[in-house]
């Protein structure tokens, strides 16, 4: 592996992140959004990350003993949508009030959203650190040919 990959790898977890980042703000946003039906209402959504393998960048190429190469990045399979059960509270009074008077809600725990923001929001900050990283290293080895 190069030192130019490591902008490539750090690039695409600084993108997989920033999406994290944007479901779990939609899902937060979308906590207390009422629905008259489990059709309409809102689910919370997270996405799905895998990795890219080197030898799938270079088909050729093949790590020690026949496995895979090094890791090239992450990419974003899609972004699934929470099967858990929706809250279901009595509020006949509550305009989006079905006929037996329930209103429903997302399946949004605010709790585990604000843990998973923290956590991407740090991964994301590590991305950054380690393309400042390679960057000062690359600019330590131009200085080199200086002296």
């Amino acid at each position: 592996m190069s030192l130019g990959n490591i902008f490539d790898i750090a690039g695409s977890g600084m993108t997989a992140q920033s999406l994290r980042l944007n479901t779990t703000a939609s899902n937060i946003a979308n906590a207390e959004t009422a629905s008259s039906s489990t059709d309409t209402a809102y689910r919370a959504r997270k996405p799905v990350f895998a990795a890219i393998q080197q030898a799938m960048l270079n088909p050729g190429h093949q790590g020690a003993g026949g496995s895979e190469g090094p890791g090239a990045g992450v990419r974003v399979e899609g972004i699934v949508e929470s099967d858990a059960e929706l809250q279901m509270r009595y509020e006949p009074h509550h305009p989006a009030a079905n006929e037996d008077g329930y209103v429903f809600y997302p399946n949004v725990n605010v709790v585990e959203e604000m843990a998973d923001m923290m956590s991407s929001s740090r991964s994301f900050q590590m991305n950054v650190d380690v393309m400042n990283t390679a960057k000062s290293m690359m600019q330590r080895i131009l200085t080199l040919g200086q002296q």
